[in-house]
């Protein structure tokens, strides 16, 4: 699932820069994470970024937009396609993710 971020943002920011897909932008009243970006972290971390540095715990996975690991993977891969790096652990299966902890 993307991660959404929920009403009880206060608007700090802190998220934004922490977001490896440049997915989350200021919207009106609080932040918003484009859907079509997000890979909750997934080839980046093994825990979202975004929730992590959040002080008021508001990027939580969104129950209506459900991805497996395998579909977030390929988002990465395709949102990045000259890491090398990334290319290197996902065929090696040693990528980082919250599924795996």
């Amino acid at each position: 699932m993307a991660t959404t971020i929920t009403t009880d943002c206060i608007n700090c920011g802190a998220c934004e820069p922490e977001c490896p897909n440049e997915a989350i932008s200021e919207g009106d009243s609080i932040y918003v994470i484009d859907p079509e970006l997000c890979t909750e972290c997934v080839g980046f971390y093994d825990h979202e970024a975004c929730q992590a540095v959040c002080p008021v715990e508001c990027c939580v996975p969104d129950p209506s937009n459900p991805e497996a690991e395998a579909d977030l993977l390929e988002r990465a891969l395709r949102l990045h396609p000259d890491d090398g790096e990334l290319k290197k652990r996902a065929e090696a299966n040693t990528i980082a993710s919250r599924f795996r902890k």
